[in-house]
């Protein structure tokens, strides 16, 4: 198993990383000590397994968490903090396990067990299982939601815009952004967007905008919601 740490103290990086070497059928392919060299190196390397720590500088390790876990084939979370307060915000975030600092030799050991099938292939196939239900032209439609881009507000219906297409539905988008939270993310009150497709930020003449991977949509931010974004993915 290919295990990817990340913590800001050297010391605590080198501690895991001696304790990964005493275990059979576990390998350190790399370390991390900021969040966004971490999201890099998740890309880079495709780890099985992270180990996490939850306070870090500039963005922590829970905003982390949900946005790789809102990647098309995301590893394993286990959280790795000496603050046990932590333990129900991480939990929230969907983690294989929540490991309490200074961490023993079996306690680690018993975390990187406890994962076992939640490896990559594992939550790729939860993650293509997972699917929105909507009506057409009259016919009951399903669409994977790691497909869908974003959901726009429209008068009394909401717009669902995905990879192939569009379509009107009437859920609200109070509903459809407690649908899967660590997916989707609010901007605005008109508009909740996929956060894996965010691709940068901008100002504007006072009106901060997104643009969106692969397409020349632009979405409205609103100012409260542009510390969201940026906690949320990695602008460019």
């Amino acid at each position: 198993m290919r295990i990817l740490i990340v913590d800001d103290e050297p010391l605590a990086r080198a501690r895991l990383k001696r304790l990964i070497a005493g275990y059979t059928n576990y390998t350190c392919i790399g370390e991390a000590e900021t969040a966004q060299q971490a999201f890099e190196l998740v890309g880079a390397l495709q780890p099985d397994v992270l180990l996490l720590d939850i306070e870090m500088p500039q963005q922590d390790g829970l905003s982390l968490g949900k946005r790789i876990l809102a990647l098309p084939t995301p590893p394993a979370l286990i959280y790795v903090t000496a603050h046990p307060e932590y333990a129900l915000e991480a939990y929230q975030a969907s983690p294989a396990d929540y490991v309490l600092k200074p961490v023993s030799e079996q306690r680690l050991l018993s975390a990187l067990e406890r994962v076992g099938k939640q490896t990559k292939a594992h939550i790729e196939k939860k993650q293509q299982e997972a699917k929105f239900t909507f009506m057409q032209g009259g016919v009951s439609r399903k669409i994977a939601m790691k497909d869908i881009l974003y959901f726009t507000a429209e008068d009394k219906y909401v717009r669902m815009v995905y990879r192939d297409g569009d379509a009107l539905i009437e859920q609200s988008l109070a509903h459809l952004e407690t649908l899967k939270p660590e997916l989707f993310l609010r901007i605005h009150r008109q508009n909740l967007v996929n956060i894996s497709y965010i691709q940068r930020l901008y100002l504007i003449e006072g009106q901060h905008w997104i643009t969106l991977n692969q397409t020349d949509i632009k979405l409205k931010v609103s100012r409260r919601a542009v510390s969201s974004v940026k906690s949320a993915a990695v602008i460019l």
